[in-house]
């Protein structure tokens, strides 16, 4: 263990030396994100809604939230999509920078000690195998990888799946589409999540559909909770 360990360190110092790390906003080498640009980060700050995390200035719920019943308990998002943190979440999802998950999952383990989520298992938001295939790997499970380094929660990421090939949510136009978008997309295979508080994890939320469409799954399959941690979501 030690010495796999040490290896891996060992690869990570090579890699830095031949193709230093820059800073995804200024360029800076040193880092993939540089304390000048970590700290111009849009953070969503409280108050927001209960719910769905949106800034709401009552601190309650916001008014589509109000009698809205839904089977995602909440969602809460550490960045508004904006600015340095949608150039961060592009590198690492278009653009192969996966190296740049460890560095993003400190900021969403930062996040979690003002702001705990409920759960004990973190499960990230899957692929169409297909588009896995195309891409090679799905970011949210990096996210959650290195998520479960820091805050000790362990990852299943092959109980739920994802049945339906849609079209990304960005390109739907409303929250109607968003949610015809993903209906009957997703499904568990196992029991594994039986029992569980389940944490979600995603790079982006959009409208939150992507989310309650997991959670209503999970809910069947026999989920205590089930709350979603996005590294930033569009407001």
């Amino acid at each position: 263990m030690a010495l796999s360990l040490l290896t891996g360190q060992l690869q990570e110092k090579i890699v830095d030396f031949f193709f230093p790390r820059r800073c995804v906003g200024c360029e800076k080498i040193g880092d993939f994100l540089c304390v000048g640009c970590s700290q111009k980060l849009p953070r969503l700050l409280r108050p927001f809604c209960q719910k769905c995390g949106k800034p709401e200035s009552s601190g309650g719920l916001c008014p589509v939230c109000w009698g809205q019943q839904t089977e995602i308990d909440g969602i809460r998002s550490v960045f508004r999509f904006d600015g340095v943190a949608r150039q961060a979440i592009h590198e690492l999802k278009y653009r192969n920078l996966k190296a740049i998950s460890g560095c993003l999952a400190i900021l969403m383990a930062n996040y979690l000690q003002d702001n705990p989520v409920h759960g004990e298992v973190l499960v990230p938001i899957p692929l169409h195998p297909r588009r896995l295939r195309e891409r090679g790997y799905n970011q949210s499970t990096l996210l959650a990888e290195e998520l479960s380094k820091l805050i000790a929660l362990p990852v299943i990421d092959d109980s739920l799946r994802r049945l339906k090939d849609s079209l990304p949510q960005a390109r739907t136009a409303t929250v109607e589409e968003r949610k015809r978008n993903v209906e009957n997309a997703f499904a568990c295979r196992d029991e594994k999540l039986n029992g569980k508080s389940v944490i979600l994890i995603d790079d982006v939320c959009t409208s939150g559909a992507t989310l309650e469409a997991c959670a209503e799954v999970l809910k069947v399959a026999g989920a205590v909770s089930v709350w979603g941690l996005t590294l930033a979501r569009e407001v």
